[in-house]
């Protein structure tokens, strides 16, 4: 099975830059967020639907990056 669809963007959540990788893999769609800084895979959803993956994993990267404490240097 080869990916289609395939789409990387780069957006910001509560301040930490994220890479969303999407594409469709079969029937499903499937989004995975990391954090660009250490390369962290944050979630992989896979969903019927592309906004419904994307929007899932959006929510569990910023739930995630939430609880991440910022330290001054």
């Amino acid at each position: 099975m080869q990916p289609q669809h395939f789409q990387e963007l780069r957006i910001e959540i509560d301040g930490w830059p994220v890479k969303l990788t999407k594409y469709r893999l079969g029937e499903n769609y499937i989004c995975q967020a990391d954090n660009v800084s250490p390369g962290a895979t944050l979630a992989r959803i896979s969903a019927p639907t592309a906004e419904e993956a994307e929007a899932q994993a959006v929510a569990k990267a910023r739930h995630l990056l939430g609880k991440t404490q910022r330290r001054e240097i």
